[in-house]
């Protein structure tokens, strides 16, 4: 058989809310047997039946508003159906899988359920509602889940009775080997509804009078009845190591039977139970002696366990010297019937994962009749140690019909997991960054699953943020209200997740996008902006380099670029921290290597920009991320630029000012470059007393922000007539750029711009040559010689970019440069301005700790908080899978439904039937409320109404921008009941057909406008 990994695991049983504490519960060797909640059953037990049993806590609890699911619906749906959705949804996120990744794929899913109480409901003709019809049924438990999920794969509910949910599981491992699927999601579950099958037992002489199961003991007298849910998430075990996924243990083999004709209908036979299990070792390849343990039937009868006892004895003969352990879980949580067989496949995944085998309850005093020691079992009395001859092991369940079920399970192969590199200085662990993610379906859920994430990695004295951000990038990321944070250490990780759990304060690193349930969803706009000469800096980017493989990869490729130009590596250049990087023919080919990087390291993280916008030189990486140029002919370029410009002689100079660039223009149209302030000739150039320009405009950065470019020794003198106030800082550079001072440069960097291509960009370019988009004009040698001279027009570029409506604006640079002369620009809807690399100062710039660039990690973040899902292994290509299983997600408890069959109160129609012959029955108090509040307005104050009385929501829920769908939980089925609502509501007016409900829109606003101006036809209702 092709071997199943189960890669997660998730239960809701009897005192145990998830393996993990299902785990520490089976170690401490406790049970959750307990009275019959009080509000179970209507009147309580009935006489001469146990009053005691495993029971869940909460039953009544749906997160129905997670689902996008109707609190009417919600009501109607059987209570295994409401546990189905959230267990499977827990389980896929233990496996590492985010569930929204499945919708439209091969998944199957595979439940055994045996109770079918919820269906009694049907018998109450006053009960029977649409949403009745699919709350019910058992095939409705699996087709629900494949519904909410989108699951394309098979879909069954399986009933074998006891042994249903084992049975599922292996028809899912049959469905993964034949291809059928490539991820299963299989379990069981079970509600006890009714007090039915405690009569039954009862009166079968089959149930224990404490309520508990004691398997394979002494004090062995009958079943105790439990409930819960537990599921499994498989893999074919190839798939599950290429992918990276956690495995807990791997399923060898399985085998189905029955036991035909036996002494009756319900008893056990020990001839089919030998064979079911023989079959199974023999297809997984093992022999029965080299199971080392057993998770057994187990149910507790004096005669289920002698027929159990004797079917294992019989395939252990010759190897009594190596005893095989065995027990029960239904000793801790009763007999969860349709459940069952999963609850042990769980309890024995566990013990194979953990090496230990928990101790079997009531074991103290084992049943000598059963002869165990010489069939070579052995009842585990306290936890036992796993050793390398017990890692093979396998879970029986048998059904009260006889359909057997037996699984072979072997520990999966143990997987090094990474050691914590030392930080320098011993300070702990380091812990290289990451940004740790985590969505939910509003701001509650978001509080309520972070403090989930503080507890369990409060666990790990000393986790690797790396890692542990990794697995929530992977699997907590798919919902509308998004958290995110960089992190570098695991201590921090904790105080941000307390910090923004513990509900002091608002949600810091939070925020949503679209409606509730993802609706209305867009993703940000993102301009990104390339800085010119005098960014630059020894050593920049260097940590960045050494700990990000995808940009490593592009500045190398930059590097082997720009060599042949420019006579060295950039690259070493830039990580030697070398000061030479400062002069003008390393300068430019080292600000584009690393811009061209950082660009390409951004745009594979993703989303695309919506604009290009580079300043002076930062044109031509801009140019080069959009396609215009190929990053050879780029290098080419740029390589020449530099060199070509550090030949100039060095008497040129640049003065920021304060300035309005007409103010800047008519100060220089009356300053005489020689002899101070006179007349001059071209307006915005001061001429020498020789005629050539002394100094002109170079640079527009804003609307009070130019400049100067000019002969060194002349704006010295004007920098000395101006006051201090008006002066901003700006890096002493050797020439005067942008400037008629640099036309012998262009003339002989035209030659060279002739022999390179171009084309054009697939992105939308800004040009500051131009002040605004580059539309049609080529970027070609013309454009390229004449940007040389050219004044840098970055704020009339800049301010027709950001016209265009982008939400983010992202400097990949070195340091904050641009994103500084916008903010100084002051605008009142500015976008929200991200910088890749801090600087100098940050980080981004440091030589110690081996930590990613603080501030690509929060470009990451922010570009997450706003709807993007970055591709997250830009950040951590080469890393290997995460060792950490995050804490599951964390349903609200808050909505409660019934979960007694024989009422009727939870009916999902706010209105009452009205009284026979008397008229119709005046609306609900919310209702008349919600209609009077709308009087001016009928057609709204009847849409209101008539979406509470189909969907159960409250009115004031019914926000006019609520979707229809994604916020209040509309299908097909209750479009229907809308439009007889409205017929209601809405008299004097023809019948409203469901098409023109549809017609509509999404939205309760939307559906209103259209009923409000739709004719009032009978031919439209017809």
């Amino acid at each position: 058989m092709t071997p199943i990994a189960i890669t997660g695991i998730d239960c809701r049983l009897p005192g145990a809310d998830g393996p993990d504490a299902l785990w520490e519960m089976l170690v401490r060797g406790r049970d959750a047997i307990g009275p019959v909640p009080a509000s179970r059953w209507a009147g309580g037990p009935p006489a001469g039946v146990p009053s005691r049993g495993g029971f869940v806590d909460d039953l009544d609890a749906f997160d129905h508003a997670f689902f996008g699911i109707a609190p009417a619906e919600a009501a109607a749906m059987d209570p295994q159906q409401r546990m189905a959705a959230q267990c499977a949804w827990r389980a896929l996120e233990d496996g590492g899988v985010r569930p929204p990744d499945l919708a439209g794929g091969r998944t199957g899913v595979f439940l055994g359920v045996m109770g079918g109480e919820w269906t009694w409901r049907l018998a109450d003709p006053r009960a029977v509602t649409p949403a009745l019809g699919t709350g019910a049924g058992h095939g409705m438990i699996a087709g629900r889940l494949s519904y909410l999920l989108d699951l394309r794969g098979p879909s069954m509910a399986v009933d074998t009775a006891c042994s249903s949910s084992l049975v599922a599981v292996h028809l899912a491992c049959t469905s993964l080997a034949l291809g059928e699927c490539d991820l299963a999601i299989a379990g069981g579950v079970n509600a006890i509804l009714t007090p039915a099958l405690h009569v039954f037992y009862a009166r079968a002489g089959l149930a224990a009078p404490d309520g508990r199961c004691k398997p394979f003991s002494a004090g062995a007298d009958g079943i105790g009845r439990g409930e819960g849910v537990a599921m499994v998430v498989l893999r074919r075990l190839d798939d599950a190591l290429a992918a990276g996924a956690p495995v807990y243990a791997v399923i060898r083999g399985g085998a189905v039977g029955q036991d035909g004709r036996s002494n009756g209908l319900t008893a056990p036979s020990r001839g089919a139970q030998r064979e079911v299990i023989a079959a199974a070792c023999d297809r997984a390849g093992v022999r029965p002696a080299d199971v080392g343990v057993v998770e057994a039937h187990g149910t507790g009868t004096v005669l289920g366990d002698m027929i159990e006892a004797s079917a294992l004895g019989d395939l252990r003969a010759g190897s009594r010297d190596r005893p095989c352990l065995i027990g029960s879980v239904k000793g801790n949580i009763g007999h969860c019937e349709g459940a069952a067989g999963a609850a042990g496949l769980v309890k024995l995944a566990l013990s194979l994962h953990h090496r230990l085998l928990p101790p079997s309850p009531h074991a103290r005093t084992e049943n000598g009749a059963l002869r165990l020691a010489s069939r070579g079992l052995r009842l585990a009395k306290a936890p036992v140690r796993l050793g390398p001859d017990a890692l093979v092991g396998g879970v029986s369940a048998f059904g009260l019909g006889g359909t057997n079920a037996h699984l072979v399970l072997e520990a999966a192969p143990r997987r090094e997991r990474p050691r914590p590199r030392p930080r320098p200085g011993g300070q702990g662990t380091p812990g290289r960054g990451g940004v740790f993610t985590l969505s939910a379906d509003g701001p509650e859920g978001l509080r309520r699953n972070l403090a989930a994430q503080h507890r369990r990695l409060a666990r790990y004295e000393d986790g690797d943020p790396a890692a542990l951000c990794r697995a929530s990038n992977r699997v907590k990321t798919g919902l509308a209200h998004r958290f995110a944070a960089p992190v570098t250490d695991h201590r921090e990780l904790l105080a941000v997740l307390a910090s923004a759990a513990d509900g002091t304060g608002p949600l810091t690193g939070a925020a949503s996008f679209g409606a509730p349930g993802g609706a209305g969803r867009a993703e940000p706009a993102i301009g990104l902006v390339l800085p010119g000469q005098g960014a630059q800096y020894p050593g920049m980017t260097a940590a960045l380099y050494r700990t990000s493989a995808r940009y490593r990869a592009h500045l190398d490729a930059a590097d082997e670029a720009l060599r042949p130009h420019v006579g060295l590596s950039v690259r070493d250049l830039i990580l030697d921290g070398d000061g030479r990087i400062h002069r003008t023919a390393y300068a430019q080919p080292g600000l584009f290597a690393v811009e061209y990087a950082l660009g390409r390291t951004l745009m594979d993280l993703g989303p695309e920009p919506a604009f290009l916008l580079g300043h002076s030189v930062g044109e031509f990486a801009a140019a080069c991320l959009a396609g215009a140029l190929s990053l050879p002919g780029a290098a080419r370029l740029v390589g020449a630029r530099g060199r070509i410009m550090e030949e100039l002689p060095r008497d040129g100079a640049m003065l920021g000012l304060r300035w309005s660039r007409s103010r800047a223009a008519a100060f220089l149209d009356g300053f005489d470059g020689a002899e101070g302030p006179r007349g001059s000739g071209a307006a915005g150039v001061s001429r020498a007393s020789g005629g050539e320009a002394a100094v002109c405009v170079a640079a527009v950065n804003g609307p009070r922000d130019v400049v100067l470019a000019g002969e060194r020794r002349v704006l010295d003198r004007l920098r000395a007539m101006l006051p201090a106030r008006d002066v901003l800082p700006l890096d002493t550079v050797a020439h005067a750029f942008h400037s008629p001072l640099m036309r012998p440069a262009a003339e002989r960097f035209a030659e060279v711009a002739r022999t390179v291509g171009h084309a054009p960009p697939a992105i939308p370019v800004f040009s500051t040559v131009l002040g605004g988009p580059l539309g049609e004009v080529p970027l070609d040698a013309g454009y390229w010689t004449g940007q040389i001279t050219a004044p840098v027009l970055f704020g009339p570029a800049i301010a027709t970019a950001l016209a265009t409506g982008p939400t983010h604006v992202v400097e990949a640079g070195p340091r904050p440069t641009l994103t500084t002369l916008i903010r100084r620009m002051g605008r009142d809807r500015a976008p929200v301005l991200l910088n890749a690399c801090a600087g100098p100062g940050g980080t981004a710039g440091g030589t110690a700790g081996g930590i990613v660039c603080d501030d690509l990690l929060e470009v990451a973040a922010a570009l997450y908080r706003a709807g993007a899902d970055p591709d997250w292994d830009v950040l951590h290509p080469d890393d290997p899978p995460p060792p950490y299983r995050l804490a599951p997600y964390e349903f609200s408890t808050e909505h409660r439904f019934s979960t007694q069959v024989g009422t009727v109160l939870d009916r999902p129609r706010e209105r009452p039937d009205p009284p026979p012959e008397s008229g119709p029955a005046p609306a609900p108090a919310p209702i008349r409320a919600a209609e009077a509040a709308c009087a001016d307005d009928p057609h709204a104050a009847a849409v209101r109404a008539a979406l509470a009385a189909v969907c159960g929501h409250s009115p004031d829920r019914i926000a006019a921008a609520a979707s229809l769908h994604a916020d209040l939980g509309l299908d097909s089925v209750m479009f229907q009941q809308l439009a007889r609502e409205l017929e209601e509501r809405l008299p004097g007016r023809p019948a409203v057909p469901v098409r023109a409900l549809l017609a509509g829109g999404d939205t309760v606003a939307g559906l209103t406008a259209h009923l409000r101006t739709r004719p009032a036809t009978m031919r439209e209702a017809t």
